[in-house]
């Protein structure tokens, strides 16, 4: 994985760096708090030979020291000493517990020991370290002493006596939080890259357009008024409806020979964002003096009349049955430049019904005094619904949910459009989010809007 990508994967998803930031430092500072306070003392040992006269005994004697210090080591780690420590301090724990509390150092190329006592009570632990520097110099002394004269052969001296511990070794909150804060910044970093490789859904526009073999023709930011209102502010200066003024104006220039007027919009899955597109995408094209007609053909699931407020009761399936004119149910919205054609009561065969030469009159007439059709379809995928309508259109738009969407359901609805011989114009990205680098590319990254002051 290249630099690039890992970047950019950062970028995409920064929150999981401060997520896991966050937890983190949370977690360091709950185990601070939690565990109790500890406290060493240590004890050094110096180990030398007696009885050197000369300097070659001198220099014989140090190496015999080095040599005796890793042996005096292990007797510090042993269980007989512990049993004297515990037995003269009466403490209320076995030797080998003991030894779990106790660290033994041998200074590498030296003839120097330290010894480490770890205890919940500063003064227990600074106790523990004397009684245990007695005890092994006068161990010492038995095991070394000459037979003979009496003198010791090795002299264990304490150099360091055991201190008071002012401070808790353990934990240390600033050490402590430090690492629990790179822990979880790292450990976030990893996951955000792990996540970026393994991630299947659409959220490259180059991987778009290979995978729909069409256009990326527009994007549009997620906007949190319009998934809750799905109508934009038509004055609004904001990223979002800006995207639909840009989508307009790209399907201006799509084919400048051959215009598609009776355009479908629909999804590879539901719940993205199809609905909400139409009609903005429509009412954008009204705010440009087009006479637009949308047409509710998601029959199972119809949105747009609730969208705009207007009534769903009687629509296309009642044109379609021959139980209304087309002037009769057709819903003026706003100006008169924008109607609206509802779906009408659910038939039990929808694709039938959209697939009838019916429907494909009806278009033609909707063609004849309108200057764009957009038809709000189906998902591809779910159902066949959208299938055998896609091949009555001059063309079809993909919309695709950033981050969402699968690439391989993207794949698959290019293929069913491509099966019926329908013309995909194009895929616009849609609810993708502000921070997103695909955001920045198009342009659509930076607030370029006009102050009052200029």
């Amino acid at each position: 994985m290249e630099l690039s990508d890992v970047t950019t994967a950062l970028r995409a998803r920064w929150w999981w760096a401060v997520l896991g930031l966050v937890v983190g430092g949370a977690a360091a500072l709950g185990w601070v708090l939690v565990v109790p306070p500890q406290y060493t003392s240590t004890v050094q040992f110096f180990v030398s030979t007696t009885g050197s006269t000369s300097a070659a005994e001198v220099f014989q004697g140090g190496q015999f020291s080095q040599e005796r210090v890793e042996s005096y080591a292990q007797l510090l780690r042993g269980d007989q000493l512990a049993a004297v420590v515990v037995d003269r301090l009466d403490l209320e724990e076995t030797p080998e517990e003991l030894l779990g509390r106790i660290e033994v150092t041998a200074l590498p190329e030296t003839v120097l020991i330290e010894v480490a006592v770890t205890d919940g009570s500063a003064t227990r632990a600074q106790r523990i370290a004397e009684v245990l520097g007695d005890a092994f110099t006068d161990q010492v002394s038995r095991l070394e002493r000459r037979s003979t004269s009496g003198e010791d052969l090795v002299a264990v001296i304490v150099t360091d006596t055991a201190d008071l511990p002012s401070a808790p070794s353990s934990p240390k909150t600033v050490r402590d939080i430090g690492i629990g804060l790179l822990a979880g910044l790292v450990l976030g970093c990893v996951l955000a890259v792990i996540r970026a490789r393994t991630d299947r859904s659409v959220r490259d526009p180059d991987d778009a357009r290979e995978l729909a073999e069409a256009p990326v023709v527009g994007l549009v930011l997620k906007d949190d008024t319009l998934e809750k209102r799905h109508v934009v502010d038509r004055e609004s200066d904001g990223q979002a409806a800006e995207g639909f003024r840009q989508l307009r104006t790209n399907l201006q220039f799509l084919d400048v020979d051959e215009p598609p007027r009776v355009i479908m919009i629909t999804s590879p899955s539901p719940a993205e964002g199809k609905t909400t597109l139409v009609v903005n995408l429509a009412l954008a094209l009204a705010d440009a003096g087009r006479r637009v007609a949308v047409v509710e053909a998601d029959l199972r699931r119809p949105k747009v009349s609730r969208y705009l407020g207007l009534v769903s009761g009687a629509g296309l399936t009642n044109v379609l049955a021959g139980s209304a004119g087309l002037e009769d149910v057709l819903q003026q919205y706003g100006d008169g430049k924008l109607t609206v054609l509802a779906a009408g009561p659910t038939p039990p065969n929808p694709g039938e019904v959209l697939g009838s030469s019916q429907m494909a009159g009806l278009l033609d007439q909707l063609r004849d005094t309108n200057d764009i059709v957009l038809v709000d379809a189906a998902p591809v995928l779910p159902v066949a619904d959208t299938s055998g309508l896609a091949v009555m259109m001059d063309a079809v738009l993909l919309s695709v949910r950033y981050g969402v969407t699968r690439k391989r359901q993207l794949r698959a609805a290019a293929i069913v459009l491509d099966n019926v011989g329908a013309k995909t114009l194009g895929v616009v990205l849609n609810v993708v989010p502000r921070n997103a680098p695909v955001a920045a590319d198009y342009g659509q990254g930076y607030n370029y809007a006009y102050g009052s002051d200029r």
